[in-house]
C-alpha cells in the first residue's frame, strides 16, 4: 500500500512540475507515507506538503491541492483527500483489501516477515553472562530480546550472527573457585571459611559434591585453584547453555574477554589511546581523559591492581567486531552499562573508527510479583528465582511473551500470578488462542466439506462485509509492523499487534452473526475462511517470530 501511494504522489509530482506548478527541486523530496492513528483519516496519510512547504514558499493547504489536482487514482485506491494543515489522506477500495487479503491467505505464515534485507549483515550480542552462576531473570530479558531482534532480522533476509562475550578469568572468578574450594573441603568434612562476598548458591555445594565424587579427597591439599574455576566454569556453562535450551536459544559465536588481554589486543587498544594523550595516570590507576572526549567524567580503564576495568577489553572486543565487516552491530546491554558503553563508542571514534553500524539496546530491569507483591531478590545471597525455575513455572512460551510486553527502555514487572493463568487475561494465552480458535474453524470446515481451492484468484470475496475488510486491513499492515520492528530495533511492536489482532478476531468470532462456516451459505463461507487462513498466517508468522508456539489446539 505504501509503495502504491508513494508512487502515485512522486507521478503527481512530476505532472504538477510540467506544468510548472510545483519547482524543479520538488522531484528530490522525500515522501513519507505513515497509517493514521484515527481509521476516520483514511487508510494512510503523507505531510508531503507541509514538508515541501517552505522549500516551495506556499502554504501546506495550497501546497497539497497543487498535488491533489496532478493525481490520477488508480481503482485500488477509493479516495484521496486534504485534511487539517494540508495532510493528504487515503482510503483504498475493498477490492484492493479483498486482493490483498488472497495474498495474505496464499502466501502463508511467511508473509508477516518483508524480505527486504538484502542478505546484509548483522551480529547480535546478547546474554554474555559470566559463568558464575545460573541465569537470573534479568539475563532472561536480555536474552529473550536479543534472540527476537535475531530471529527477526534473519526472517527479513538479514544474515545473522548471534554472539556471546564473555569473561571466565580475573577477580570474581578467582572468588568462584575460591567457594567451590571451600564447599569441597566441608563435603569432606573439614571446615573453611567462605572468603568475603564469595558464591553461596546452592549450585556451588552442587559443584563441590561432583568434584568430590570424581576425586575424592585428592583436591583437598596443593590442588592448583583453576581446577575449581574450571569446573565451576564447566558447570555453569553447561547450566547455562540447557537453559537457553529451553527458550530456543541459540549462538553462532562464543568470544571470550581473555582472549583479548592475552594475544595483546588490550595492550594495543591502551597504547593508541595513549598516543592520542587519552590516558590519565591519577591513584595508580589509568583513567580514560572523559573531558576530552565529551564524556561527564574520567572513566576507568586499568585499576590500580593493574587489572583492566570491564570497559578496556569492550573497546578491543568492537575494534574486532568492526573489523569483521558486519553491516550492523548490536549490543544488547541492561541500563547498568549506559555510562559504560558510551565511554567504549567515545573511545572507538578517538581511535579513528567509524561507529555508525553499532546500536545499542539498553533494556530495564524486571521485578517479579506474586500476589501483588514485589519478590526480594538477592543475587549475593543466592536468594534469587533462577530463569530456569521461572521457565518450569509459567513455561517457555509465557517467559518468552512476556519478556516482550514492554519497550526494552521500559521497567517490566513480570507478575506470575498472571504468568501461570490459563485465562483472556494472560496475553499470550489469548494470541494463543485465536490461532487455536482458527485451526478449530478448519477442522469444522473438513468435516462440512468445505475446504479452499490452492488457487483463491476466482474466490469470490464480494460477501465479506465492513468488519471483515477491517480484519483484512489489520492482517495486510503486519508486514510494515515487522519491518518498522527491524529498523527501530524494537521487538516489543510484534506481541502488541498481536494482541491488537487477536482481540479484533475474538470481537468478531463472538458475534453469532460471524460464524464462520454455515451450511446454508456457501459462497459467504468460503469468503469468510480466506479471511480466517489469512487471519491464522498473521497470529502463526508472528508468534513464529516471537519464537513462541501457535497450538492448533487448547
Amino acid at each position: 500500500m505504501k509503495d502504491l501511494i508513494v508512487s502515485i504522489l512522486r507521478a503527481a509530482i512530476a505532472r504538477a512540475q510540467a506544468d510548472g506548478k510545483l519547482s524543479a527541486a520538488a522531484s528530490t523530496a522525500t515522501i513519507v507515507v505513515e497509517e493514521p492513528k484515527d481509521p476516520a483519516h483514511g487508510d494512510a496519510a503523507s505531510n508531503l506538503a507541509l514538508a515541501m512547504a517552505r522549500a516551495e514558499g506556499k502554504p501546506p493547504r495550497a501546497l497539497a491541492q497543487t498535488i491533489r489536482d496532478a493525481m490520477e487514482l488508480p481503482p485500488e485506491i477509493a479516495e484521496a483527500t486534504i485534511a487539517g494543515p494540508g495532510f493528504l489522506n487515503f482510503r483504498m477500495a475493498p477490492e484492493y483489501w479483498r486482493r490483498e487479503l488472497k495474498r495474505v491467505a496464499a502466501e502463508g505464515p511467511g508473509y508477516v516477515s518483508p524480505k527486504f534485507g538484502g542478505g546484509r549483515t548483522v551480529q547480535v550480542e546478547f546474554l554474555s553472562a559470566n559463568p558464575t552462576g545460573p541465569l537470573t531473570v534479568g539475563h532472561g530479558r536480555n536474552a529473550v530480546l536479543g534472540d527476537t531482534l535475531a530471529r527477526i532480522f534473519a526472517a527479513t533476509g538479514h544474515r545473522v550472527t548471534r554472539e556471546y562475550y564473555f569473561n571466565d578469568g580475573g577477580r570474581q572468578m578467582k572468588l568462584l573457585g575460591e567457594s567451590v574450594r571451600v564447599r569441597y573441603l566441608e563435603e569432606l568434612g573439614r571446615v573453611a571459611s567462605m572468603p568475603e562476598d564469595g558464591y553461596q548458591g546452592e549450585y556451588i555445594r552442587d559443584i563441590a559434591r561432583g568434584l568430590k565424587e570424581r576425586h575424592g579427597a585428592a583436591l583437598a591439599e596443593g590442588a592448583d585453584p583453576e581446577v575449581f574455576v574450571k569446573a565451576a566454569v564447566a558447570a555453569i556453562f553447561s547450566e547455562i547453555n540447557q537453559t537457553c535450551a529451553k527458550l530456543g536459544i541459540s549462538f553462532d559465536v562464543y568470544t571470550n574477554e581473555l582472549d583479548l588481554m592475552r594475544d595483546g589486543r588490550v595492550d594495543a587498544v591502551m597504547a593508541a589511546l595513549r598516543e592520542r594523550d587519552l590516558v590519565i595516570e591519577r591513584d595508580g590507576a589509568q583513567w580514560l581523559a572523559g573531558e576530552k572526549l565529551g564524556l561527564p567524567k574520567d572513566q576507568v580503564l586499568i585499576r590500580s591492581t593493574g587489572e583492566p576495568t570491564y570497559r578496556t577489553p569492550d573497546i578491543a572486543y568492537h575494534i574486532d567486531k568492526l573489523k569483521r565487516g558486519f553491516d550492523l552491530v548490536v549490543d544488547v546491554f541492561g541500563a547498568d552499562h549506559i555510562a559504560e558503553h558510551v565511554g567504549v563508542i567515545a573511545a572507538l571514534k578517538a581511535l579513528g573508527y567509524d561507529t555508525s553500524p553499532i546500536r545499542a539496546i539498553i533494556y530495564q530491569f524486571v521485578t517479579l510479583t506474586r500476589g501483588g507483591e514485589k519478590i526480594k531478590m538477592s543475587t549475593r545471597k543466592a536468594t534469587y528465582i533462577t530463569l530456569d525455575e521461572l521457565i518450569d513455572e509459567v513455561g517457555a512460551d509465557v517467559v518468552r511473551f512476556f519478556f516482550l510486553l514492554r519497550k526494552h527502555d521500559s521497567h517490566l514487572d513480570f507478575d506470575l500470578d498472571l504468568a501461570r493463568r490459563q485465562a483472556p487475561e494472560n496475553p499470550v494465552f489469548y494470541v494463543q488462542y485465536a490461532h487455536a480458535r482458527l485451526a478449530s474453524v478448519f477442522r469444522e470446515a473438513e468435516r462440512a466439506g468445505f475446504n479452499l481451492p490452492d488457487n483463491l484468484d476466482g474466490v469470490d470475496l464480494t460477501a465479506l462485509g465492513p468488519e471483515e475488510i477491517d480484519l483484512a486491513r489489520r492482517a495486510a499492515a503486519f508486514p510494515e509492523v515487522v519491518a518498522g520492528a527491524v529498523a527501530d530495533l524494537e521487538p516489543h511492536r510484534i506481541p502488541f499487534f498481536l494482541l491488537e489482532l487477536a482481540g479484533e478476531f475474538h470481537r468478531y468470532y463472538n458475534k453469532p452473526a460471524n460464524r464462520i462456516i454455515n451450511p446454508d451459505d456457501r459462497p459467504l463461507s468460503i469468503a469468510r475462511l480466506v479471511l480466517a487462513r489469512a487471519l491464522k498466517n498473521g497470529f502463526a508468522g508472528g508468534l513464529g517470530l516471537l519464537g513462541v508456539n501457535a497450538p492448533d489446539r487448547m
